[in-house]
């Protein structure tokens, strides 16, 4: 299966990773959250081509996660994270805290800290029913509404 196919798959991680699955791209909304807005600050503070780095906002506006916009103060365009851009944060931290954890025999590098009481942000995956918290030993993949949708329709028929 070639990559672009991958958006055609019914399956709500792969889909996903066609967007977000580069480095550069994770890594730009990575800036994103620690406020830089402008073309030529992300292409300084990552050294990536100009084009590369150009095709990569791209396609965070055209999936909107990212909108391209005049600044409040001088004549220069920004790049600002949409809501559906802000719904990617906990993605983010989730892979931070498993680099924190397997990537970082030090320490973790930066601590991100809540702003009323200093204490420290971390992912959690719980069971939206009863409040379990889970891991994968937990999960069961089955059906989605997807599905079955699609098999009520083909019953129909």
């Amino acid at each position: 299966m070639r990559y672009e196919e991958l958006a055609d798959e019914p399956c709500s991680i792969t889909r996903p990773l066609v967007v977000l699955g580069d480095r550069w791209t994770l890594v730009i909304l990575k800036y994103s959250f620690a406020g830089v807005r402008r073309f030529n600050a992300f292409q300084s503070a990552l050294g990536i081509s100009r084009s590369r780095l150009q095709d990569r906002l791209d396609r965070l506006i055209e999936h909107g996660i990212l909108v391209k916009q005049k600044a409040a103060v001088g004549v220069h365009e920004e790049y600002r994270l949409t809501p559906k851009g802000h719904d990617i944060y906990p993605i983010l931290m989730a892979i931070r805290d498993w680099g924190d954890t397997y990537m970082a025999p030090d320490g973790p590098p930066v601590a991100y800290r809540h702003r009323d009481c200093a204490g420290e942000g971390h992912i959690t995956f719980e069971c939206d029913a009863c409040g379990t918290e889970l891991t994968a030993r937990d999960i069961e993949a089955g059906p989605g509404l997807q599905s079955e949708a699609s098999e009520a329709g083909r019953q129909a028929g």
